[in-house]
């Protein structure tokens, strides 16, 4: 059995590689997977989003699958499936293997997870989203879109660029055969390039680092999904067993344990086992087994009445703070969400800032905001347009989204949505300043009908001659705001044409939508 789960782990994590490695365009606005399979498996972003946002999703049913089967089972899906928990695991036995801990970190510390989930509950409630900070999937999922892979890439690029640069011959040859691979099946076309990538790199980077105190640190003191099947998990028909009678206390058990779900060799907390199956491959009374049959009585959470009540207050209390935010009556101008996405405040209640949409997004426009949306708004997506535009023939964010925080549409559908407007700073375009023609903006508008049209009209020189130039101008009811024009705008610092949320349409979506 605990060979069955190594190979699990292995094969689920494979998969999930597979899957993030096929998010994104493939030549077909279509993905031929479900890329987002994982998110919708979490239980914990099913019901975050769920009771945020007001209502049913359809499309985290899996999570119904998952919740039923830890209640039959036990907290599998921790030890055998949750691809964090084979990312701690390889990096314990990669790193840490000969390290010898010390007990630094107190068996009370286990609460605390517990307690997070009830914050975040009470939270919910109130139509506050804070899952995202603490779900494992989608940390895992932000942290390689954001920050991990755009590294590995970058340094890739670099590597075989200075062999190529060397001319080393044979070498170089190899080299250049096993770059032509990976950049047909791994490396993006261009340098994927992302604001926060830093901290939210640093982040994961600590979860990492925490297994130097302890083994799976963030699993049994910290991961509210954890805490979340460890509540289900209580009720597992399948757990571990002891034969008190045979069993000499060598204690072998209890050192070995992953996630520490004993107390002593004959009492597990069956709520806190992940059934990684190393107790009973130690053993060597060989007095330990897993089944269905009844057995002692397993360990109670350790929690009092007061700790969930101020957790859970605090989760309801903080809520207010966040609604008196001045972005609610003053909205940044530039928040431009991705075609499709909710009302915001709907919007807000069902996005877990998974990254997902930004790691579809075929032009890197999609980036994790900082506070243009308030705090409650972090690391949700927006459209950057100096950064990269919107794809005009792309549903691609739509078709990852895992909570329909941004609505999937058919191409006709999204080539109708407004996600904004352009408009013209004359005192920066060159033409409008006399200083050149110029109709890059133009030449890129997508619409069936060009949004920017170019009019002669006579102006006057740097130096005071009058000439023609051909001068945009933006047709507002034929904009939908994709940022293109601003993205290609050659001036190398701020962009003459910018796209505002003016006039975006999502609020007559999402009333449509209910």
């Amino acid at each position: 059995m605990r060979t069955l789960r190594r190979i699990s782990q292995w094969a689920v994590f494979l998969l999930f590689a597979f899957l993030f490695l096929n998010t994104e365009y493939k030549g077909n606005d279509v993905l031929p997977y479900a890329v987002n399979v994982f998110l919708r498996l979490d239980p914990l972003v099913a019901g975050a989003a769920t009771i945020s946002g007001r209502a049913i999703i359809s499309l985290v049913w899996p999570a119904l699958v998952v919740a039923g089967l830890t209640i039959l089972l036990g907290r599998f899906f921790c030890g055998w499936v949750c691809p964090m928990g084979s990312v701690l695991d390889a990096v314990d036995a990669t790193l840490f293997s000969t390290l010898k801990r010390k007990d630094v970190v107190p068996p009370s510390w286990r609460r605390y997870k517990f307690l997070i989930l009830f914050f975040l509950a009470a939270s919910s409630l109130f139509t506050l989203q804070w899952v995202f900070l603490f779900d494992p999937i989608g940390i895992l999922i932000r942290s390689l879109t954001v920050s991990l892979f755009p590294a590995l890439n970058l340094i890739l690029h670099k590597s075989f660029g200075a062999l190529y640069q060397a001319n080393l011959g044979p070498v170089t040859r190899v080299s250049e055969s096993i770059y032509g691979f990976l950049k047909a099946h791994f490396l993006a076309f261009e340098q994927p390039v992302f604001r926060s990538s830093a901290l939210v790199g640093l982040l994961f980077l600590g979860i990492l680092a925490a297994e130097y105190y302890q083994k799976r640190f963030w699993c049994r003191n910290l991961c509210p999904l954890g805490a979340l099947l460890a509540l289900f998990g209580r009720f597992g028909l399948f757990r571990r067993r002891v034969a008190e009678a045979g069993c000499t206390r060598c204690g072998l058990c209890e050192t070995t344990c992953r996630i520490g779900a004993m107390r002593d060799p004959t009492a597990t907390d069956h709520g806190e086992c992940v059934e990684c199956m190393e107790c009973q491959a130690i053993c060597p009374e060989e007095v330990v087994r897993f089944s269905g049959k009844e057995g002692r009585q397993g360990i109670a959470v350790d929690l009092s009445r007061r700790d969930v009540l101020t957790s859970a207050a605090l989760g309801a209390f903080t809520v207010p703070f966040f609604r008196l935010e001045a972005h609610r009556k003053a909205a940044y101008p530039g928040l431009i969400r991705p075609p499709g996405a909710l009302p915001e405040d709907e919007f807000l209640a069902r996005c877990t800032r998974c990254g997902e949409c930004m790691r579809v997004c075929i032009a890197n426009g999609l980036q994790p905001t900082w506070f243009e949306a308030g705090l409650e708004g972090l690391w949700s997506p927006i459209l950057v347009s100096r950064v990269g535009y919107c794809e005009y023939k792309c549903t691609l964010c739509g078709q990852v989204c895992p909570t329909g925080a941004i609505r999937r549409l058919s191409l006709a559908e999204k080539k109708k949505v407004k996600i904004g407007l352009a408009e013209i700073d004359r005192s920066r375009c060159l033409p409008w300043k006399g200083q050149s023609d110029c109709i890059v903006c133009e030449e890129h508008c997508p619409t069936g009908s060009k949004a920017i049209l170019l009019k002669e009209e006579k102006g006057v020189t740097l130096s005071g001659e009058v000439k023609v130039f051909k001068k945009p101008y933006i047709d507002e009811s034929l904009c939908v705001g994709c940022g293109i024009c601003e993205t290609k705008c050659p001036l190398t610092d701020r962009a003459a044409v910018y796209v505002t949320s003016r006039g975006e349409t999502r609020a007559a979506m999402g009333a449509a939508a209910q």
